[in-house]
């Protein structure tokens, strides 16, 4: 294979994985987004355990289609992470290595946190095993899960954040973005580490 063959190559493949990232991080976010802003803005009472209970039996089907939502766009961060290792490994191997690494801690957390909302709505369904619990105690542990959930989907930023700098950085050495849009990913994604950490240090989490 001559030199340019093999140049033309290495610029398709990048181009290849190039494509299959950027299509995956438009669909996660706008997912992700639909998850947060939508089904989650319209069902949840960070101040009312029973009010919160209420809501989700209301709109118990919007719920179940939130955390299927969740898990599509989880999965769908699992091809990204693939693309974008596969795209950056030549730029930086153990870099690209240590990205993953973050990411699938953050995957592993976040479909942990989908749990929990599936445990909310399973003490919301009755059966012999709420029967021990009053109505207000009943609602109070559906309010302690969903708040666990929040909780798990807050602590799944930090690594997210850290995973993405990684992966920002790499494409700031690669030259295969302007290092404008690289240099503040790299920024962005710190922040919203920072910002997750800060949530914990919050005395309204306590």
């Amino acid at each position: 294979m001559s030199a340019s063959s093999a140049s033309q190559t290495e610029s398709d493949r990048r181009t290849h994985f190039a494509r299959i990232a950027g299509a995956m991080y438009l669909l996660t976010v706008a997912s992700a987004l639909f998850g947060e802003a939508y089904v989650r803005g319209s069902t949840l009472v960070s101040e009312s355990a029973a009010e919160t209970a209420r809501n989700l039996i209301e709109a118990n089907q919007l719920f179940r289609i939130g955390l299927v939502t969740d898990l599509l766009t989880f999965t769908g961060v699992v091809v990204l992470v693939w693309a974008l290792y596969q795209l950056l490994r030549p730029v930086g191997g153990r870099l690209a290595v240590l990205a993953v690494f973050f990411r699938l801690i953050e995957l592993s957390v976040h479909f942990s946190a989908v749990g929990l909302g599936i445990v909310a709505l399973s003490l919301l369904g009755g059966g012999e095993y709420t029967r021990g619990f009053d109505t207000a105690q009943l609602h109070g542990l559906v309010g302690f899960a969903i708040r666990a959930q929040m909780t798990g989907l807050s602590l799944g930023f930090i690594p997210l954040g850290l995973g993405s700098a990684v992966f920002a950085l790499l494409l700031l050495r690669s030259g295969y973005v302007p290092k404008l849009l690289a240099a503040w990913g790299v920024f962005a994604s710190l922040l919203l580490a920072a910002y997750s950490f800060g949530i914990i240090l919050s005395p309204s989490t306590s």
